[in-house]
């Protein structure tokens, strides 16, 4: 934070006060950097708590699927890097999606993933869906087998169907769990960085450039360090108050 009091060159430092923070709050690429991050990372949140629900409450189920989900939890063994370079290759430099969906007949031709911005972004969530998924499953899973079964077999007993016991008993049980667990990741996506600098690098115009991206363009390239400062202090600003807003309104809407 005290960097972000300066304009940092190396090792000149000028002094600003808040001038920094004046400047990136009528900075346009500032304002569009979280956008990107909200809607990339919101959508890649919903699906990534959606997907992980679902396999979670179906492994608990099955008892034959229950032993295979040591498969769902690989994605999450690699590296952040690897898998931004694996997806990078079967998006872009590849082919093997476009490929994949032209051999169906889905598209025509080779889909250029960059030269849209919602293709674009769409490779970035695709990316981070497939990786950390697992995260949220694993933790939903053992949500579910700490649930009290006597509940759920009484239930069963009065004829209540198993989506009626889904709704209605195991996930407000669990409200508590996917409220801690969802907060966690969504702090985690606010910081998406390697996707973005190994598979779009911003493009195309900026559009899949999220905060921590645009921050290392400010630090890094431009070198423009105290500049860089300020922006981390707003995005950590902005996290915990959204953060810290979504929990409480969640326990409290749970209690009441």
């Amino acid at each position: 934070m005290y960097q972000s009091l300066f304009v940092v060159k190396f090792v000149n430092w000028s002094w600003i006060g808040l001038g920094n923070y004046t400047r990136i709050i009528q900075d346009r690429e500032f304002w569009a950097a979280l956008g990107n991050t909200a809607v990339i990372g919101g959508i890649s949140l919903i699906l990534q708590s959606v997907i992980a629900m679902a396999v979670a409450f179906f492994c608990y189920r099955d008892p034959f699927v229950r032993g295979w989900r040591i498969i769902f939890l690989m994605p999450m063994l690699f590296m952040p890097s690897a898998v931004a370079f694996i997806w990078k290759l079967a998006f872009n430099d590849g082919r093997v999606i476009s490929d994949l969906l032209m051999s169906i007949g889905i598209v025509s031709n080779n889909v250029d993933w960059l030269a849209s911005i919602w293709l674009a972004r769409l490779t970035l969530i695709v990316a981070d869906v497939w990786q950390w998924t697992p995260f949220l499953f694993i933790i939903f899973v053992g949500a579910l087998q700490g649930q009290d079964e006597e509940i759920e077999e009484a239930a069963r007993l009065d004829g209540a169907s198993w989506s009626s016991i889904f709704w209605n008993i195991s996930l407000p049980m669990m409200r508590p769990i996917i409220v801690v667990a969802v907060t966690l990741r969504g702090i985690d996506i606010t910081t998406m960085f390697t996707n973005v600098y190994i598979m779009t690098q911003g493009t195309p115009g900026g559009a899949t450039e999220t905060m921590s991206y645009f921050i290392y363009r400010q630090g890094f390239r431009m070198f423009n360090f105290g500049y860089a400062s300020a922006a981390s202090v707003l995005m950590l600003i902005f996290t915990i108050v959204i953060a810290q807003t979504v929990v409480k309104r969640a326990f409290k809407s749970g209690k009441s």
